[in-house]
């Protein structure tokens, strides 16, 4: 594990056929007190992502894809860590993880999930 790079166990729930594969978190250059840019780059077949703040009800309108396997999030304000994620995996349904980014993102920081799908 690199400086600035946190790591997260894995999900109860692993699928055999994408096992060894893991989703990578970036946060966007530029990120300060009044806006968030977020980054998800993933090496895995993803075709939704969201995340949801710490005591939100409900996840945020999915992050937007572009280019394949990158997904971006804006807000104009700072985002309520830790951070929960759901992806929807093409032909492997949802997978959830609750409060799996830590409070506190700086820029340039690189979370390794190791989040198994």
């Amino acid at each position: 594990m690199t400086e600035g790079s946190v790591e997260a166990g894995p999900p109860d729930d692993v699928d055999v056929g994408l096992c060894g594969n893991t989703v990578t978190l970036t946060v966007g250059k530029g990120t300060t007190p009044t806006y968030t840019h977020l980054v998800l780059v993933a090496n895995l077949p993803i075709h939704e992502l969201a995340i949801r703040e710490k005591g939100a009800a409900e996840f945020l309108d999915d992050m937007k894809e572009s280019p394949a396997k990158t997904f971006t999030q804006d807000s104009k304000a700072p985002l309520k860590g830790p951070l929960s994620v759901r992806f929807a995996v093409k032909g492997g349904g949802y997978r959830n993880r609750d409060e799996i980014f830590p409070v506190g993102l700086k820029p340039g920081a690189v979370i390794n999930t190791n989040i198994p799908f």
